[in-house]
């Protein structure tokens, strides 16, 4: 890969993060040009710029970390300043003392990172004496205060949408792989075919741990975001789908590698699997369902914009397709031990559904 392109994102940061980061900063820096006399507030500039995060919750640990990072940092080049003088080997032993005290407190990356710059800034900058040091940290806090503020007024980010189209993706995703097991046990595939089928099932876990991540993104979106109380409900019904998703997930992998280690010309003609495939297929039917009501709360979430709230919808009532649990009279010879996994992962499957125990 060419070392240059790694320079590049795969994906832009959002617009609106990038107006809130120069707002956060001109704000920052002419506020402590009236609070604290002094040079250019590079410690509240640097603050603003690294605590516009795209949730608040992410906001504020960032401007804990920075804060913890820099008052170390400025308290330790400060006393070998005043101790040593601020000779280059002074500079050397702050910064090399930084990475030790770092690790032996076991801070975050960003806080010991922070500790070792903000000494090597204290002791380059100039004169350092106990009031400089504490205006570096006064400005320090103001530029990580005003950076959360303008976090939390402007508009502050809800990243619930790509966590709900994730989930009605892999809830489709789901039902289409059901309704692969009920077509090929009716047309009768080859080897090759249900490989393949495999293959795409198998694909599901890593989509449903993508939504999963998702999920916890949107949650941590709404942490402390005073818009976050009217999508909460939305995030905690999605949540609650994808856990049954996951279950489907590992279900209809397992059945269609079933089917694949098993499968045979004459397994078509076997009346019971054709029965069988008729359950598969409605089991499709419903998880295509759920796919439709999560997409259709998502539609009614655009279209008002507004609070979903605890109402179910006249979807939600809707009685799933499957019908009782088959019964075998007597067991294929051949192919019993197939039939039989595949009636106990359609029970498992309909107990999901319909929110029964096990």
């Amino acid at each position: 890969m060419n070392p240059v392109a790694r320079l590049r994102s795969s994906s832009r940061t959002p617009f609106l993060q990038v107006v809130k980061t120069a707002v956060a900063v001109v704000a920052a820096v002419l506020l402590c040009r009236v609070l604290v006399d002094g040079p250019f507030p590079t410690f509240a500039a640097i603050a603003a710029l690294l605590v516009v995060q795209p949730s608040i919750n992410q906001s504020f640990v960032k401007g804990l970390e920075r804060s913890a990072g820099v008052v170390l940092g400025v308290v330790l080049a400060t006393g070998f300043h005043l101790l040593f003088g601020d000779a280059v080997w002074v500079v050397l032993v702050v910064i090399v003392l930084a990475i030790l005290l770092s690790w032996a407190l076991r801070l975050t990356p960003t806080s010991a990172t922070q500790v070792g710059i903000s000494g090597m800034l204290v002791l380059t900058a100039g004169v350092v004496t106990p009031n400089y040091s504490a205006d570096r940290i006064l400005e320090t806090v103001i530029g990580a205060v005003v950076a959360l503020v303008v976090n939390a007024v402007v508009v502050p980010p809800v990243l619930l949408e790509p966590a709900h189209l994730a989930v009605a993706r892999l809830a489709r995703d789901t039902a289409a792989a059901f309704e692969r097991i009920a077509i090929g046990l009716t047309e009768g595939w080859d080897a090759d075919r249900w490989h393949e089928a495999l293959l795409q099932a198998r694909a599901l876990r890593q989509q449903h741990a993508r939504a999963e991540a998702s999920l916890t993104a949107a949650g941590e979106s709404l942490t402390m975001n005073p818009r976050g109380g009217r999508h909460r409900t939305i995030l905690e019904r999605d949540v609650a789908v994808a856990e049954h998703l996951r279950v489907l997930v590992t279900r209809v992998t397992g059945m269609t590698r079933a089917v694949r280690d098993n499968t045979a010309p004459d397994l078509r003609s076997d009346p019971v699997v054709g029965s069988i495939a008729t359950e598969v297929a409605r089991i499709g039917a419903d998880v295509r369902a759920l796919s439709a009501r999560v997409e259709a709360t998502r539609l009614h979430h655009a279209e008002h914009d507004g609070f979903v709230g605890a109402e179910r919808d006249d979807t939600d009532s809707v009685e799933p397709a499957l019908t009782a649990p088959l019964a075998v009279v007597r067991p294929n010879s051949r192919h019993w031990v197939l039939i039989g996994a595949l009636l106990e992962d359609i029970r498992r499957v309909r107990e999901e559904l319909l929110g029964e125990d096990d």
